[in-house]
């Protein structure tokens, strides 16, 4: 009887194999059509900044500094606080498309303009007193001017963000990631081109950097409203409408959830530019950090790009009650992000004499940056899943308890971590990077397990409960 049955347990075992690898490769299709794009149109964004430096770095270490310290920590400041923000369109978006709500998209990006670009009016004042706020930090004075005057010319750039973030959520949402990834690249190329012609050949310096950065971005914006515009974007945009004034108050709730939960992330290896500030003769060590997360955030840029996609299939299963989706979709984009992240770990190891260059023409700060790649390496591979991660909270509404997560682990564990091996224990620049990651290995660690038990079937219960809370029936009529 056992020899009769073998035969077809194990055909039924081989079906049930390729079943899953099927399930699996679908998956992956479906997570690749949405990540792919969103990748592409991230590291086209980022490249906009990173390119700045890059041609700055070409001019002095002065002007490096100051493009780099304004990139990642008052532009960096910025880009957390309007990227969390629009998040919250992440949570309502996907979960209303995923619902058959579309016209509930149009109304909710136009809520989140409003709330973004009073939140623009408030940050204003960083840029304009950036210099004081960055000699608080422990900058030093002659990079907290330098910075500081650059800052005050990329405001422009902070309102470029409160549109664009709102706008990219909406397509996202939507699956329409290649209207964005086009309109990036073109004009990444733009700005390659002009950013060698203001700041190299016609020897415009800062002030050409930061007009071509700024236009750059609000190239950006006006490419893909004017899509959204002509389009309609099938049905999603209606045009202006009142509502947008509507439940505002709750809607910066979560708008503000968001931006804590981001925020958190974002600053958090910001803050590692500002407290090498800090230490003795920081002018070589400052630039050879923000060499490494100028890489860094290169790679990010990918994490990212899924992030996006997760937030989108997580998002729009659990708005059509399809849990056991959503749960698969998790587990093949973490594992996805994982094997990237050990192919960029050992890129950055394999180029560590090389890279540097590319960015200065300082052997101190080259050298200074190929020690440190080590650190970066490790970085790269637990960036890779944490943002995914993030992913996966946005998409089922999780923001608040991932900031109280975030809060414990990167500043009541990682950073004094950092700060007591770097300057008590005199490890320097490498003392206060382990300390903080450290904190970044504690939050990846929480999230994986609480994603590991989390009740799928009830989280879709609860995207439920949302679209209908967030007025569907008043934005379709």
């Amino acid at each position: 009887m056992d020899d009769s049955k073998s035969p077809l347990l194990s055909n039924q075992e081989k079906r049930e194999d390729v079943g899953l690898v099927n399930e699996i490769g679908e998956e992956s299709r479906r997570l690749w059509k949405l990540a792919g794009p969103a990748i592409f149109t991230a590291i086209c964004q980022y490249s906009l900044g990173a390119l700045t430096q890059t041609f700055s770095g070409q001019v002095g270490e002065l002007e490096l500094a100051a493009v780099s310290v304004e990139n990642s920590v008052i532009a960096g400041l910025s880009f957390g606080v309007m990227l969390g923000m629009g998040s919250a369109l992440e949570t309502l978006c996907g979960q209303a498309f995923g619902a058959g709500r579309i016209r509930m998209l149009g109304v909710y990006m136009q809520r989140s303009w409003v709330i973004l670009l009073v939140t623009a009016c408030i940050l204003v004042p960083v840029y304009v007193w950036s210099p004081p706020i960055l000699v608080f930090f422990g900058e030093t004075t002659e990079i907290s001017h330098a910075a500081g005057k650059f800052a005050l010319w990329m405001i422009p750039q902070l309102f470029a963000y409160a549109l664009n973030f709102p706008i990219q959520k909406f397509l996202q949402a939507q699956g329409k990631v290649s209207v964005m990834a086009w309109v990036s690249a073109m004009v990444l190329v733009a700005h390659a081109f002009f950013s060698w012609l203001l700041i190299l050949k016609l020897g415009w310096g800062l002030t050409g950097a930061a007009i071509v950065l700024n236009v750059s971005w609000w190239l950006i914006v006006i490419g893909q409203l004017l899509y959204i515009l002509v389009s309609k974007s099938d049905g999603a945009w209606s045009g202006f409408s009142w509502l947008a004034f509507s439940d505002l108050f709750g809607f910066v709730k979560l708008s503000l959830a968001s931006a804590v939960m981001l925020c958190l992330e974002f600053w958090y290896l910001m803050v590692l530019v500002v407290i090498t500030g800090r230490l003795p003769n920081p002018l070589i060590p400052v630039d050879a950090i923000s060499i490494c997360m100028n890489i860094n955030g290169w790679q990010a840029m990918i994490s990212i790009g899924f992030n996006a996609a997760i937030s989108v299939r997580v998002s729009n299963e659990l708005g059509s009650g399809n849990a056991k989706a959503a749960k698969f979709s998790v587990v093949v984009v973490c594992v996805t992000s994982m094997i990237i992240g050990v192919i960029c770990m050992a890129i950055v190891l394999a180029t560590k004499d090389y890279f540097p260059q590319l960015f200065t023409n300082s052997d101190a700060v080259a050298a200074e940056t190929t020690r440190l790649a080590i650190f970066l390496a490790i970085t790269v591979l637990l960036n890779s899943l944490q943002p995914v991660l993030s992913g996966v909270a946005v998409g089922a509404g999780w923001q608040s308890l991932v900031a109280y997560i975030n809060i414990g682990c990167y500043y009541i564990v990682g950073l004094p971590a950092g700060i007591l091996l770097g300057f008590t224990f005199g490890l320097g620049v490498e003392g206060i990077w382990s300390g903080m990651m450290g904190g970044i290995f504690l939050q990846t660690m929480i999230l994986v397990v609480i994603t590991s038990i989390t009740n799928w079937n009830k989280e879709a219960a609860e995207a439920e409960s949302r679209v209908r809370k967030w007025g569907g029936s008043a934005a379709e009529h």
